[in-house]
């Protein structure tokens, strides 16, 4: 873990250069076109602009995307040789930490302690990961007639247009990139808006590595005019997807307008984390509950939203977490000692603030925060925010906020901790406390949502597929199980 001091870390950040052009074909680009700026969250200062891709330069990045797969070395090299150049990527990515880290924090707010320690962490071991795991696939001869062969082989997808959020801006962008370069695609990555700056050395770090022009190329812009021209391209094989269930439906749109390619969608949630009376520990349950929320500033789809918890400890378990809340350090987040950092913009605190608006209006109970604070910083910043007496029905318990604010709902017996769980349309993850193995197996299997976490929150790791269901989403990222996205199986019937 780094150690520096707040001040080390101001004098790095300051002695930061961004890039602010498109890599497209293993070079950087400008755009023809206008630029946007990056506003850093944490003091609304500007920190560059970047390029604002056109059409065209999708259509370009593209362009360079097919040739690379069409007719470049990269699909047709050995799947070892390919590992070899994640495991490199990897090696770069360490050696860059405590920059990547700075940008990340700087372009979307987070601590640069979680970024350090947890985001680099996460994007290092994903393509360590899969450059290792790249030989390691085999395929298929399934016994038929004593005089036929039959051979089923797994084959690159294709061109593979991934399109990733700010908020895990490299974790993310690695669970697409990272396996689809592991099977022999070829990639467009679109950045979000907020967050292009740490993708755009992601690109220029996979060509220092050894990817051909034209394997990654990173092009920067909005998603109605850069994220549209991507999915509407007739020569992108595949979409990969994390952000919004509103923005996901536009992708599938897309694909049935174009050329109906494959969509791979991660979206939303409003995960329940579920503390029955016989958990372990309930004071662990509580501080896990606040710490899940309160992560990341709450930017998370899977942060857990909703605690439910049952009637007969719910006192106890709501004050333990509105403690914890109040004693979270909400400040600077190159401060080693800040614990929650800034969201990520003007116009995502205003939507956090009309959730607590209306979470008010509908009748919720206040308990801590729900303000903002450190105005006088220019960044965008928010106190942890805890509700209860939350109506099931009540967008405060429905709709996914995607800030530090949490809903608490009581139960009264393990059905009704269920029905309240599976009661909206996402399905992306849950949590569940207690010490009795049926039960932990039962609600488990009752819960619809791709991961359950037991007596425990967030856990894992890249050996475990992650996704949704319901309107949270389809396919799988992480594990073995993600390169089923960016491959498709050939059969091969051979008369003998």
């Amino acid at each position: 873990m780094s150690a520096l001091t707040h001040d080390e870390l101001l004098s790095r950040a300051k002695a930061l250069e961004f890039p602010a052009h498109h890599h497209i074909d293993g070079t950087d680009e400008p755009g023809s076109g206008p630029s946007f700026a990056v506003v850093s969250p944490r003091d609304g200062q500007v920190l560059t602009r970047v390029a604002d891709a056109t059409d065209a330069e999708v259509g370009h990045a593209v362009a360079a995307a097919r040739r690379a797969f069409d007719t470049g070395p990269w699909p047709r090299l050995a799947p070892a040789d390919r590992g070899r150049v994640l495991l490199r990527i990897a090696d770069l990515l360490e050696e860059q930490r405590e920059r990547l880290a700075l940008t990340v924090t700087l372009e979307m707010g987070k601590p640069f302690t979680d970024a350090y320690a947890i985001e680099l962490r996460a994007a290092i071991a994903t393509f360590r990961y899969y450059g290792q795991l790249a030989d390691k696939l085999t395929d298929e001869a399934p016994h038929t007639a004593p005089d036929t062969l039959a051979l089923v082989t797994r084959e690159p997808a294709g061109v593979v247009g991934a399109v990733v959020p700010w908020n895990f801006p490299l974790t993310l962008a690695g669970w697409k990139v990272a396996p689809a370069l592991a099977a022999g695609c070829t990639v467009v990555l679109k950045p979000s808006e907020s967050s292009p700056l740490s993708a755009l050395l992601l690109g220029r770090i996979g060509t220092e590595a050894g990817l051909p022009p034209g394997v990654l190329n990173v092009v920067t812009g909005d998603g109605p005019t850069a994220g549209r021209a991507l999915g509407l391209h007739p020569d992108v094989d595949v979409l990969a997807f994390t952000g919004s269930t509103a923005v996901g439906r536009h992708f599938l749109r897309y694909a049935a307008d174009s050329n109906l390619k494959r969509v791979w969608l991660e979206l939303g949630g409003k995960s329940p984390n579920i503390v029955l009376p016989d958990a372990p520990d309930l004071d662990r349950a509580a501080a896990t509950a606040a710490w899940g929320i309160f992560f990341n500033q709450g930017e998370m789809c899977t942060a857990p939203s909703r605690l439910l918890v049952h009637s007969s400890v719910a006192e106890r378990v709501t004050e333990a977490v509105v403690r914890r809340a109040r004693e979270v350090r909400v400040g600077d987040p190159l401060d080693p000692a800040t614990e929650m950092g800034a969201l990520v913009g003007e116009g995502h605190l205003e939507r956090v603030q009309d959730h607590i608006g209306t979470g008010l209006a509908e009748g919720a109970r206040l308990l801590t925060g729900g303000s903002r604070t450190l105005a006088g910083t220019g960044g965008t910043y928010l106190e942890p925010t805890v509700f209860d007496r939350v109506g099931p029905g009540t967008r405060l318990a429905r709709e996914e906020i995607f800030g530090p604010v949490l809903s608490v709902l009581a139960f009264d017996d393990v059905a009704e901790a269920v029905r309240l769980a599976n009661a909206t349309e996402y399905g992306l993850a849950a949590g569940l406390w207690t010490a009795d193995l049926s039960t932990a197996h039962t609600v488990s299997r009752a819960l619809r949502a791709g991961t359950v976490w037991v007596n425990c929150y967030e856990e894992g790791d890249l050996t475990v597929p992650f996704g949704g269901m319901k309107q949270s989403g389809n396919g799988r990222d992480k594990s073995a199980h993600a390169l089923e996205k960016y491959t498709e199986l050939k059969t091969t019937w051979i008369q003998l």
